[in-house]
């Protein structure tokens, strides 16, 4: 319950309603409205009418003046309200907590109020489940805005807006406020530009390409292949055959003990020398009668080889021996213990561009296998930051194996305890069968139209007004829609402290351009720097 209302509290009469039709209301605007400032509907505004059953609340998705005059006097005003829920009241005429949706609907010539802070609290209030503040709403500033831990992690979220928008904030602010009430969380996130590295300070343990450790022999065949010889090359070629044929053998060359190999497949993760695969393929070379036969073979080496003597990809080649670190790699990138580490940032940005497609398919479908493995005991939250690149909309060879296992995740993931944070700046250009399976969106200012109709089109109908606000929202401010809020709300992030902000400003020109401190020795730090790739 929650307390006696006083009717009398009702402040202002907006207008009357005029038309019904399902959640849909048209409200005709009361002319005394118009020169009170409390009263004036605005769009997003909370406004109630009387039912009778208790009060109904609607939010302000549209004003017109069907019929405009020169000198504005005597027109007709129209508000278009989507009403969201209601607050019951007893026999008694104490408030039932609010409720959404409706059981009674508004006639025709209800009064429409305006409401106060006093309704705002009851329709915004902390819900009786777990929950994380984030910011505050954006008609009572005084207000927070919560989210729903259960209902945003068990169906997936995403956060997109444009570039300088505050969607890396929103993600870290996200991100650290329900690690701070869920200490042994287990997050991965996949960084590509290593802006996050910092923002959750002892949180987080970073994965660079000094620390991420991705042996070769965890890969899948199709992974292996890609990386071998690019995206779209033909998996039944004559390499590809010798493969799949010999890499089984070797996993049983590294157990000593063929028997208990005896149901590898190339796609197994178990560990296998190089060295084991080379005498494979030489013993495999010297019973050819064809030197034609031998060029498959010879390309092989000469690819292995190549990609072992590379430094840049000594995290998943690198290595003199050979153990089985399987458990190890796991437990380091899903914390695994926690550690007070409940968050690993995968930075990306040193992963050489031609595998780093493979890299994060590795990574997801490393998530996926584990949850898949551990029937549900530790559920793991995936944030793919930039989502667009790895599972873009329109289909392209070299991004199908990371597309795959991401859609596999949007649509089986929280069956087996995985949740999806996909974070974009491009939502047009999003596979949509992620998009779509998000079921709750957090929209920061987007520009572009076709973003706009994107998003548009993965909201339910009642949040469609909302979606008007996207190109005027501030740095910082977002619309919320879907399950992991109580209600459709536009809210203002709190502000993270500077330390733990992403790297993720745009250069200073006019700063950096009205200094000359640079000279050869500091091209010659970035020579070496790029040479060693590190």
């Amino acid at each position: 319950m929650d307390g006696h209302q006083d009717v009398s509290n009702i402040s202002i009469q907006l207008g009357r309603v005029v038309s019904v039709a399902g959640a849909q209301i048209i409200v005709l605007l009361a002319k005394h409205a118009e020169n009170c400032d409390e009263a004036v509907a605005q769009i997003g505004s909370l406004v109630k009418m009387r039912t009778s059953l208790g009060f109904a609340y609607g939010i302000v998705v549209g004003l017109t003046v069907p019929v405009p005059s020169e000198d504005g006097d005597d027109e007709m005003k129209i508000a278009e309200l989507t009403m969201i829920g209601e607050t019951p009241i007893d026999r008694e005429g104490k408030l039932y907590p609010f409720r959404r949706g409706m059981s009674r609907a508004p006639t025709l010539d209800d009064i429409v109020y305006s409401t106060g802070k006093q309704d705002l609290a009851r329709v915004y209030a902390l819900p009786d489940v777990p929950t994380v503040t984030v910011g505050a709403i954006h008609q009572d500033k005084t207000l927070p805005a919560h989210i729903l831990t259960d209902e945003l992690l068990g169906k997936h979220f995403a956060i997109v807006g444009t570039t300088g928008s505050g969607k890396s904030c929103a993600a870290a602010l996200i991100l650290r406020a329900l690690l701070k009430k869920n200490s042994n969380a287990h997050v991965v996130m996949l960084d590509p530009h290593n802006e996050y590295s910092r923002a959750f300070g002892d949180f987080g343990q970073v994965l660079n390409s000094d620390t991420l450790s991705l042996p070769y022999w965890l890969l899948n065949f199709e992974e292996l292949h890609q990386i071998l010889f690019d995206a779209g090359s033909d998996g039944n070629s004559a390499e590809a055959s010798i493969l799949h044929t010999l890499i089984p053998k070797a996993k049983c060359d590294y157990l000593d003990n063929p028997a208990l190999g005896s149901h590898f497949t190339a796609d197994t993760p178990v560990p296998y020398k190089f060295s084991d695969l080379m005498k494979r393929l030489d013993d495999a070379m010297g019973r050819l009668e064809r030197a034609e036969a031998v060029a498959p073979y010879r390309r092989l080496k000469a690819r292995f080889m190549s990609l072992q003597s590379d430094v840049r990809f000594s995290f998943m080649f690198g290595g003199i021996s050979v153990t089985d670190t399987m458990a190890e790699v796991l437990g380091s990138l899903f914390r695994i213990p926690v550690n007070g580490k409940p968050i690993s940032i995968v930075d990306l940005s040193a992963v050489p561009s031609e595998i780093l497609n493979v890299v994060v398919a590795v990574i997801c479908r490393l998530t996926f296998d584990f949850a898949l493995w551990s029937e549900r005991s530790v559920p793991i939250l995936l944030v793919c930051e930039e989502a667009h690149r790895y599972a873009p909309r329109i289909a392209e060879p070299g991004f199908a194996l990371t597309k795959g296992i991401l859609s596999r995740i949007a649509k089986e993931g929280r069956k087996y305890g995985v949740s999806l944070c996909v974070i974009s700046q491009r939502p047009s250009r999003l596979s949509s069968d992620l998009l779509s399976q998000c079921n709750t969106t957090f929209a920061l200012r987007l520009t572009n139209n076709d973003d706009q109709e994107h998003i548009r089109g993965s909201m339910a109908d009642s949040s469609v007004g909302l979606i008007d606000f996207l190109p005027s929202l501030g740095n910082g401010e977002a619309v919320a829609v879907g399950q992991g809020v109580s209600l459709p709300v536009r809210l203002k992030f709190d502000t993270l402290p500077e330390e733990f902000r992403p790297y993720s400003a745009t250069a200073s020109f006019s700063e950096s351009w009205s200094m000359d401190s640079e000279n050869l020795d500091f091209v010659q730090g970035i020579v070496q720097r790029w040479r060693r790739q590190g």
